[in-house]
């Protein structure tokens, strides 16, 4: 699989798992951090698996949103070999932290060396899109400004 479209695949899979935007998860910068990260964890074959499992879906099911929604929680999200990466995945856009993948899932498909959990770098965490979707700063970055405590937060809604 081509490496940029396996980028692109990859943020297409990830608009659909988060709920935000190509231009919200590009605005990160974390787009290439987080598939490498990836693909250092799960090796490059199996994060091709999944990416060409979702290509072959997401073309199938282009107009139905019933259909793809369907296919990612059967083909997807059902799957033994590729669920626990895409909820890992969904966890890295939120939180920045990839999480060791389950006991089983390590049993069945080998011990990855780099299968440990962690924070990709120091800028994923306030690039998280937990922030954003709760409509916060992060704790201790990306300050919101003097003086901004004095007045009520704002509950954004999307």
């Amino acid at each position: 699989m081509d490496n940029s479209k396996s980028i692109e695949d990859f943020v297409t899979l990830s608009t659909v798992v988060t709920g935000f935007s190509r231009f919200d998860l590009y605005g990160t910068d974390q787009v290439r951090p987080y598939y490498n990260a990836i693909a250092k964890v799960v090796g490059q074959d199996i994060l091709n698996e999944l990416l060409e499992t979702f290509s072959n879906l997401y073309e199938r099911s282009q107009d139905n949103a019933s259909a793809l929604d369907k296919g990612m929680r059967t083909e997807i999200f059902g799957s033994e070999k590729l669920g626990p990466i895409a909820r890992n995945i969904i966890k890295l856009w939120y939180i920045a932290t990839w999480y060791q993948l389950p006991q089983a899932w390590r049993d069945r498909y080998g011990i990855k060396p780099n299968d440990v959990t962690f924070v990709v770098s120091p800028q994923a965490y306030p690039e998280g899109l937990l922030w954003s979707a709760i409509g916060v700063n992060p704790p201790a970055a990306k300050p919101p400004g003097y003086g901004s405590w004095s007045n009520p937060p704002l509950v954004r809604l999307k």
